[in-house]
């Protein structure tokens, strides 16, 4: 009888144990997996900030609609020639030069012609062909009028809102400065972009050349 309890109690022991070990194993599985789901989480992190140009930082990314990343500081470099025919096309106004005037206007619609949407997101996309569609009509305008300036200081006006929005909403990669003049269109007043702080006023040109106040500068 003493014998048989003597089995009885080794065997009991023995579901102790085996039952402890395996609380214990269970344990130990579950800190593995939580480790390595926090070490695949820092990789990828890892992966991503590597991925980042010298001096970028995580605002300077964006995603696009298929969630894959999108640099935005290349959208600003991708416009740089409009840009420059725009601040070529202002300069030829304040000298008064028709002529000069529109030429860099046929070189923005060029310019237009070419622009790589393929960094653009699927948002950017639609609001970029919005304000191109704008730009394109105005410089044609410009462009179709060497012989009329006063009239392509009409469109000039029209054209620097469109202008204005592109470079708000995709950068530049060099400040730009919103220049006013309040005496234009019967005092109601327009503006334009400059690359630098001095006015050079294409509403009048040589007339009033140094009519207007910088309001904003955009980087």
């Amino acid at each position: 009888m003493k014998l048989i309890l003597i089995i009885n109690n080794l065997k009991i022991k023995t579901m102790k144990i085996a039952v402890i070990g395996l609380l214990t194993i269970g344990a130990l599985t579950l800190s593995a997996c939580t480790e390595n789901k926090e070490k695949t989480s820092n990789t990828t992190m890892q992966h991503d900030m590597n991925g980042m140009k010298e001096g970028e930082t995580m605002e300077d990314m964006s995603m696009n609609a298929n969630m894959t990343v999108v640099d935005a500081t290349k959208s600003s470099a991708n416009l740089d020639d409009l840009t420059l025919n725009y601040m070529q096309l202002t300069a030829a106004l304040a000298d008064d030069d028709g002529g000069k005037a529109a030429s860099a206007a046929k070189n923005m619609v060029q310019s237009l012609a070419k622009i790589d949407q393929s960094n653009f997101a699927a948002e950017q996309k639609k609001e970029y062909a919005d304000i191109a569609a704008e730009l394109k009509e105005h410089a044609e305008h410009i462009a179709e009028n060497a012989g009329n300036i006063e009239h392509q200081r009409e469109h000039l006006d029209l054209l620097s809102a469109d202008f204005y929005d592109l470079v708000k909403d995709f950068g530049a990669s060099k400040p730009v400065y919103k220049v006013f003049c309040p005496m234009y269109n019967e005092s109601k007043g327009a503006f334009w972009l400059s690359s630098s702080k001095e006015v050079k006023n294409p509403y009048y040109g040589k007339e009033m050349l140094t009519c207007g106040e910088v309001q904003e500068e955009i980087k």
